[in-house]
């Protein structure tokens, strides 16, 4: 199956790295567009900062991660849209995915505790769950 358009969560953790490294794998054989998603977490707030402060901080290393992976993705010769959007993570994703007419999602498998999983559920999952297209989640 042939992937003319992928979109690839960035949250810059080493999970969304190596989700962008096999994204580039597969757009470097495919000769497939890619779209970096970074969506900044509105459901977390910080005991310390204020909400606006929190966001900006938020807004601010997600700038950088998306310059990180479009780095990165330059560096296996691809060039890449970047895309910040805020909101429920997994709804942003499943959103922006169709909207772009996405062929395949790529996202980092983030290891949260059995307990925590079963009750919040991973985004990964949601994603898996509620995506109209193939979802490869890189772990």
């Amino acid at each position: 199956m042939a992937f003319s358009k992928i979109l690839v969560c960035i949250d810059g953790s080493k999970y969304s790295s190596k989700a962008l490294r096999t994204a580039c794998d597969i757009a470097t054989k495919n000769n497939s567009s890619v779209i970096l998603i970074y969506v900044v977490d509105k459901s977390k707030k910080s005991d310390i900062l204020a909400g606006t402060e929190y966001t900006e901080i938020i807004r601010k290393y997600a700038q950088e991660a998306l310059d990180n992976a479009k780095k990165l993705a330059l560096s296996y010769g691809i060039t890449t849209e970047i895309i910040i959007k805020e909101g429920n993570v997994a709804n942003e994703i499943i959103q922006h995915s169709k909207k772009i007419r996405a062929d395949l999602i790529v996202v980092g498998n983030k290891g949260l505790g059995a307990v925590l999983r079963f009750v919040l559920g991973s985004v990964s999952a949601k994603i898996a769950q509620h995506s109209l297209c193939s979802v490869l989640i890189v772990k």
